[in-house]
């Protein structure tokens, strides 16, 4: 890493942009304001900017920088968005989905508590405590005191898409999830006013699995 972080993060963006992984400006700018060397353990901040996951201990990855840019456009949340994160992890998936949801508010449920602590307290320092709050619980069963959710997206890998997550969201919103196990395709589902679901396949992926 070179002096300046903010140099490497601004060259990881373009290249994601040249490479067609981030089309959306406010996703690339979104990628480029968040830190991500501060979410990494201390050991590996000298690969924060490749484009790869990373080790974050207790057997989980932050995911590579192409794949949260991916997921985010997906999304494609307002600006006044209330989202729901399944698999807080490290905290910088989540850091980049609040400064694309300025005047919402990003919800996460992490099955780990240290994780959870960990992502907590790095959050705060970086000035995303009233933006992100973190739950320590099963985010198969969602968060269902702050439903109903503009969006939800999952960082591990489901079997499918729980039903607790259909229902906390809102009918217009979509739910972006790995879906599958040792095969998994990146599936967006958009919930329709009759409570139906419109399916979409977006790739192969390789997540690590939900635990619980």
């Amino acid at each position: 890493m070179t002096a300046d972080p903010g140099d490497e993060r601004n060259a990881l963006v373009e290249g994601l942009r040249r490479r067609g992984h981030v089309e959306s400006d406010r996703v690339a700018d979104a990628l480029r304001t968040v830190p991500r060397h501060e979410f990494v353990p201390a050991g590996r901040r000298s690969q924060a900017y490749a484009d790869r996951p990373l080790s974050i201990g207790s057997g989980q990855t932050v995911s590579a920088p192409h794949m949260v840019g991916m997921m985010c456009e997906l999304l494609a949340p307002d600006a006044e968005d209330e989202v729901l994160e399944v698999g807080t992890g490290c905290g910088y998936h989540a850091a980049v989905t609040a400064e694309l949801v300025p005047d919402g508010h990003v919800y996460s449920v992490e099955y780990d508590a240290d994780l959870a602590d960990d992502a907590r307290e790095t959050l705060e320092r970086l000035g995303y405590a009233d933006r992100i709050s973190v739950r320590v619980g099963d985010g198969r069963k969602g968060w269902v005191e702050h439903a109903p959710f503009d969006g939800v997206y999952v960082t591990c890998a489901v079997p499918s898409v729980p039903d607790a997550l259909r229902e906390q969201l809102r009918p217009g919103g979509r739910i972006v999830a790995p879906v599958g196990k040792a095969r998994q395709t990146l599936v967006v589902l958009e919930k329709r006013d009759g409570g139906t679901f419109e399916r979409t396949d977006h790739g192969g992926v390789r997540f690590v699995r939900i635990r619980g």
